[in-house]
């Protein structure tokens, strides 16, 4: 029996999904992201396990925070990766395991799941949005991702919604990412409250039904309204599907703001779904990126060293 190894990168932890040919989770290896390493001496700590696990991997996929050259497998320089910056990771684990191997944007690769094998399945155009710290998301057209001349295709974070001044990195000033994003919502709370705010504390506040969060989740889901409005006017998909701790945890939030993006639409008759894997999306995508690596390489042999 086959079987295949998904990535999942994260700032803090590192996991390593093992799925047979059926694509069902075999076996989940979690270990923290040492900063101190760096990305060559994580991933072996990875490879390290797979070699005493007695998991005989057929191809590997990597679902990374970007930005990333996808044309030579590397990482290019993601904020929340210390150490990473320019790492080829694929050619790394092809020449360690002599195996095929695959990546892409964490969030490409969760809508991928979503859309071949989840929430979206039989639909042509997906559209997934993940709703987390920051903003995510990805386009699939007849199961496959839409990347883009630059891999930046559904990069919605940097969708200006909005003429508010704050930014910080790569994100422009109003974009979704800086108005709607869990570190937005923390931000916005935390100085109207004069205090530390988390996004969990902002809808706490809003439960108890103070007026303050109320303000600024009617703010925030009007600009993520917006947005969802853009990619309407742009994309036109069959079916958004709505993945992220925010929107996972708070389904009447997307509610609240579906109904909002239907009065930017001329015509809102929209599918919407919640993410059928949730926080796992990230480890089923790589485990695709793997099956269509193993694909591409066909006969190809690459030397293990």
């Amino acid at each position: 029996m086959k079987k295949y190894a998904g990535i999942d990168i994260g700032g803090t932890q590192l996991r390593i999904g093992i799925f047979d040919e059926e694509g069902k989770l075999l076996d989940v290896y979690k270990t923290v992201n040492d900063r101190s390493l760096g990305g060559e001496a994580n991933i072996q700590n990875l490879l390290d396990y797979i070699s005493g696990s007695g998991h005989e991997i057929s191809a590997y996929g990597i679902a990374s925070p970007g930005p990333l050259d996808l044309k030579k497998g590397k990482i290019l320089n993601p904020p929340n990766l210390y150490g990473w910056d320019n790492f080829e990771i694929v050619n790394f684990i092809r020449n360690k395991t002599g195996k095929p191997c695959a990546i892409n944007n964490d969030g490409n690769l969760a809508g991928l799941a979503e859309a071949r094998i989840g929430a979206a399945k039989g639909y042509d155009s997906v559209i997934f949005i993940g709703m987390s710290t920051g903003m995510g998301g990805s386009f699939v057209y007849k199961g496959e991702l839409i990347n883009g001349a630059h891999c930046n295709t559904a990069e919605f974070y940097n969708v200006i919604v909005s003429d508010d001044p704050y930014h910080h990195g790569s994100a422009n000033p109003g974009s979704l990412n800086e108005i709607a994003g869990g570190a937005a919502m923390e931000r916005i709370a935390s100085e109207a409250y004069g205090t530390q705010m988390f996004a969990k504390d902002l809808f706490a506040k809003y439960d108890e039904g103070d007026p303050k969060a109320a303000e600024i989740l009617e703010k925030t889901s009007d600009a993520l309204a917006k947005g969802i409005s853009n990619i309407y006017y742009i994309i036109d998909p069959d079916i958004y599907v709505i993945g992220g701790s925010i929107g996972m945890n708070n389904p009447w939030y997307i509610d609240k703001v579906i109904a909002k993006a239907k009065t930017y639409m001329t015509d809102p008759d929209i599918n919407v779904a919640l993410s059928v894997f949730g926080d796992d999306a990230g480890l089923y995508g790589a485990m695709l990126a793997a099956k269509d690596a193993e694909k591409a390489a066909g006969s190809h042999t690459v030397r293990k060293i």
